[in-house]
């Protein structure tokens, strides 16, 4: 959506498709990052897209045994917001499509998934459309196109159909997401707790958690068959202030969603005529909540690098030639990232799920008593997690008529 917006500024033809009648969906990534709003900020945008609503964090925290550490502290990045916002999806998507509208050029299809592509000589020129599908009409079409950017995520149909080899590189933990209401005493900090060999993040939606509880990978029908009272349980025992609200807000396990996590990247985001952004390019682990701000940052460089050549005159054979430049421009940040979440997966996450309770309170872990003893250390993992490796700037071009 970020890129079709960029592009249609531009006066570059659009249409953008989304497969579902709308983009509600629970736990989609809704962790908005300094890196996109700074982007929002550059386009005019962040005002009104802070009237939206959200919750704002200035601080991240983690629990350890009980005991409550700050780990990042956002209000010393070098950008205009010095805080992420959670804002749920559907929320961010359907302001950034209303900002799109604004331009004649923009078109958005919904109820319209992609199911193949078109070629031309070996070159990819349109998409096969399925439109109508979830209405119980369907009806295929061809949409024929100078590119088609695939943003259909981790299990994007168009990076299959173009046979693009990929590198995996597995994930030894999946996740459980699940909505649990806040109540008046609760503590206000978003945060990861640690106890008892188990990893529980919550998130502050303002009057609900948004909560991830870490599992080993395919952990999730042995959990299941335990019965939903012992999940309760577990996570009472990791955040004590959520336990007696628990049989009322997962009352059984359709409360609870199960995210297969896995990371992966492509050895080649295009070819002729097909470019791939986001996680169809590569798939992020949840560690961090980066995945859409990534996503962002792709769409950015892929603007600067091909509004101009979209918007004039450029041949096929021009516009096939700056595709492989998007990758040499983002996979630095792509690597560095996905080496960092493997480490926090590897090192940090599995050595907490495979360790016992403990008889006694342990002592902090060093990284966390370096944290909790020096304030400008928490700037580090802030920067990190709120601006990354390589941040994106808007470049593209306005068109006068736009």
């Amino acid at each position: 959506m970020v890129l079709g917006l960029l592009l249609a500024r531009a006066g570059v033809p659009v249409v953008v498709l989304e497969k579902h009648l709308d983009f509600l969906r629970d736990f989609r990534g809704d962790t908005v990052h300094p890196s996109t709003l700074e982007v929002l900020h550059e386009l005019g945008l962040l005002e009104a897209f802070l009237q939206r609503p959200h919750d704002r964090i200035d601080e991240l925290r983690a629990t350890f045994e009980g005991r409550s550490v700050p780990v990042a502290d956002f209000t010393h990045l070098p950008s205009h917001s010095k805080f992420l916002v959670l804002m749920p999806q559907w929320e961010f998507l359907d302001f950034m499509c209303d900002e799109a509208r604004r331009y004649p050029s923009f078109e958005l299809w919904t109820d319209a998934e992609a199911v193949g592509l078109l070629q031309d000589k070996g070159r990819v020129n349109g998409v096969k459309v399925r439109r109508g599908g979830r209405a119980g009409q369907p009806q295929d079409v061809e949409l024929h196109a100078s590119l088609v950017v695939a943003a259909d995520g981790r299990h994007s149909a168009l990076r299959d159909a173009a046979a693009l080899p990929h590198i995996s590189y597995g994930a030894p933990i999946d996740v459980l997401w699940m909505a649990i209401p806040r109540q008046p005493g609760d503590p206000s900090s978003t945060g990861g707790h640690v106890a008892g060999g188990r990893f529980l993040v919550t998130l502050n939606r303002g009057d609900y958690w948004q909560c991830a509880f870490v599992i080993h990978k395919g952990a999730h029908e042995a959990l299941r068959s335990r019965g939903i009272g012992a999940f309760h349980e577990e996570i009472g025992r990791i955040a004590t202030f959520l336990a007696d609200r628990l049989p009322s807000a997962l009352p059984d396990w359709d409360a609870v969603k199960l995210l297969e996590v896995t990371v992966d990247r492509l050895e080649a985001w295009s070819c002729r005529g097909l470019l791939c952004i986001g996680d169809a390019a590569h798939a992020m682990s949840p560690v961090g909540g980066v995945g859409i701000n990534l996503a962002v940052q792709d769409a950015v460089a892929a603007a600067n690098l091909l509004a101009a050549a979209l918007a004039g005159d450029a041949t096929d054979k021009q516009i096939d030639a700056l595709l492989p430049q998007l990758q040499r421009r983002r996979e630095l940040p792509v690597q560095v990232t996905q080496a960092v979440q493997r480490f926090i997966q590897d090192r940090v996450l599995m050595a907490v799920l495979d360790g016992r309770p403990a008889a006694a309170p342990r002592r902090l872990p060093l990284p966390l008593r370096l944290l909790a003893r020096w304030p400008l250390l928490r700037r580090l993992p802030a920067r990190a997690v709120g601006l990354g490796l390589r941040p994106e700037h808007v470049t593209s071009p306005r068109s006068p008529r736009a």
